[in-house]
């Protein structure tokens, strides 16, 4: 089976890896000549993509059963929603013209604005931010496409692997929401839980993907600062907390799957 990664970055590109050593024929693309030759290297086929203003780059990328989208809203940019849903809809007409016919679509668990409560696939309506709303937006085009089944896949925070937590919040003072709980995964169960996905011909589904465990934000925050030798954060108990708790129920079941880091305090 041949997959195409759109975005071979810090995840894309181990899980362009990690499937092609399960014996997928994988292309990869990036908008970078560096990490294209990274790919080569690798023997992931390269490809440089672009989609603003329009689709730019080889057709044959697109020349596979399934397509991974894997790139987040810009995060200094005026209009977050409709720029995306340009990238989606210049994506679109190319994939019209293409054999894919299974799409999975890496999004965020930004999506869910703060319910003070557990929260379930269903629960996306109204995000908080623009980010969430620019996915939201890109997901409900996707999914309503007849051409291909989409599965959402829906990423807490993105930890691991270079990412340390720790420098978000290190410092900082009159920090809101010390008693929320915080949304994280792992990248090595990022990667695990869309191979599985593929595995599994899971298609038509959204899953939400969080660690078991959600300590607060004053408990992990508190704990990366101290193990990689930063100031504490400073937690203001003043204000209304605001939060959301992701279930990831609904992917343990389906995918039979277990975290390999089902708490987060194991990664700092």
């Amino acid at each position: 089976m041949n997959i195409s990664i759109l975005g071979c970055g810090w995840l894309g590109f181990p899980l362009a890896k990690y499937l092609m050593d399960e014996g997928y024929l994988v292309r990869g693309s990036s908008t970078k000549k560096d990490k294209l030759d990274m790919l080569g290297n690798h023997g992931i086929i390269p490809y440089k993509i672009e989609l603003m203003p329009e689709y730019k780059g080889e057709n044959d990328f697109l020349n596979s059963e399934i397509l991974v989208i894997n790139f987040p809203p810009p995060r200094n940019r005026n209009d977050i929603e409709t720029y995306l849903k340009a990238q989606i809809d210049s994506l679109m007409k190319k994939l019209s013209h293409s054999p894919v016919h299974r799409v999975l679509f890496v999004s965020s668990t930004s999506v869910y604005p703060p319910l003070n409560r557990e929260v379930y696939e269903s629960d996306a309506q109204h995000p908080a931010r623009d980010a969430g709303k620019a996915l939201l937006l890109a997901e409900q085009i996707l999914k309503e496409n007849p051409q291909f089944e989409t599965t959402i896949i829906r990423f807490g925070g993105l930890i691991g692997y270079g990412r340390n937590p720790a420098r978000f919040l290190a410092g900082r003072k009159n920090l809101r929401n010390g008693d929320a709980p915080v949304n994280l995964i792992h990248r090595d169960d990022c990667v695990a839980i869309i191979s599985r996905i593929i595995e599994k011909d899971k298609w038509g589904e959204v899953y939400n993907a969080c660690t078991d465990a959600h300590p607060t934000r004053r408990e992990f925050y508190t704990e990366a600062a101290k193990n990689a030798g930063l100031s504490l954060p400073d937690f203001n108990d003043s204000s209304e907390l605001s939060f959301k708790l992701v279930n990831s129920d609904k992917l343990k079941s389906d995918l039979n799957y277990r975290f390999h880091y089902p708490d987060p305090m194991q990664c700092i």
